[in-house]
């Protein structure tokens, strides 16, 4: 089908996003049984977190060789930076298929990674990511545009995705054309990961409809609120950065739903970041009461594509069956 299914020996050309905190070993394998790839969101590099729900995927392919051999995890760059424990523990004790790197230069992390024998994905913000990626060693790329749920890109540094996956593919069929590309965000449904391969990524990688199935660790009632949420209703900022204390790099930000204590902020940012005590507290209540008015919703501007919360498997039925009907529809 693409060089990126057959390198996984994938039904269809899909990743699961590492969604920290929300990709765990339940979503994560069942991703990985139905044919996809499965990459636990490792995120923040919390050990205990991590190696939880990394056992759990484990557990729960230990009878499906192939399934297993499609299981990895992902990690913000940033992060192993400060502390590596998770990654460490990973490459010890297991041999994941495949570990993601973003948000940060991967080069101190590429090498260990490579000699444990596990792929290197290495996701991208903008261009000037790419040569840097290839230096790590990366088989495969990300190239992620600023529609994307969660972390990313400031809309200001970053790139849409549908240009941003075509000069990247130009650029590796000049420079490192055994390189293997997917795109990333905005991408929620089987039209999304064929217009992926039509501007010449070898498939998609997808997290905010994966976000919005059974499996996920998201609150439930975060997930009814998505189904309600349209795209319009999505914003790129550090708002929710501030509010959860999360010191990420001045280069990316939080695209979440625009709900009452962002939109209280997001015209003052300057002043939350200097006085962040009063929208703290807020949103500190709002997760202890899972009041999403207050607490955050990290997801993209697909959102508005997202109508009902499947499992995951059948997600990716329907995914597989619009991509090949979509495809068909170009070249009939």
């Amino acid at each position: 089908m693409t060089r990126f299914a057959d390198y996984f020996d994938l039904k269809i050309p899909l990743a699961l996003a590492p969604m920290a905190l929300a990709s765990g070993g339940a979503l994560a394998s069942a991703c990985a049984r139905a044919g996809t790839l499965g990459l636990v969101g490792g995120g923040y590099g919390d050990l205990e977190w991590t190696s939880r729900e990394y056992e759990i995927a484990v557990d729960a392919l230990k009878d499906d060789a192939a399934a297993m051999r499609r299981l990895g995890c992902g990690f913000i760059s940033w992060k192993l930076a400060e502390n590596s424990d998770a990654l460490d523990w990973l490459i010890d004790n297991h041999r994941p298929a495949a570990v993601m790197l973003s948000f940060g230069d991967p080069r101190p992390f590429s090498e260990r990674i490579l000699q444990a024998g596990a792929t290197l994905i290495c996701q991208i913000h903008s261009l000037t990511d790419l040569p840097v990626a290839i230096e790590a060693g990366a088989k495969i790329i990300v190239a992620q545009g600023t529609e994307a749920g969660g972390h990313g890109a400031t809309q200001d540094r970053g790139r849409g995705t549908i240009s941003f996956i075509s000069e990247t593919a130009d650029w590796l069929a000049v420079h490192a054309p055994e390189t293997l590309l997917l795109g990333a965000g905005g991408i929620a449904d089987g039209r999304g990961l064929a217009a992926a391969m039509v501007l010449g990524a070898d498939g998609a990688m997808m997290g905010s409809r994966f976000w919005a199935t059974s499996e996920c660790l998201a609150n439930p009632k975060a997930k009814d609120i998505a189904i309600e949420t349209d795209g319009d209703n999505t914003a790129r900022s550090s708002v929710f950065d501030v509010l959860r204390r999360k010191n990420w790099p001045e280069s990316f930000d939080f695209r979440a739903i625009r709900n009452d204590l962002y939109q209280q902020w997001e015209d003052r940012i300057d002043l939350l970041k200097d006085n962040p005590e009063e929208g703290r507290a807020a949103y500190d209540e709002g997760v202890r009461q899972a009041d999403f008015n207050r607490a955050h919703i990290g997801i993209g501007e697909s959102v508005g594509m997202i109508s009902r919360v499947p499992d995951a498997a059948s997600l990716i039925g329907d995914i597989e069956s619009e991509m090949k009907n979509t495809l068909k529809r170009l070249n009939p």
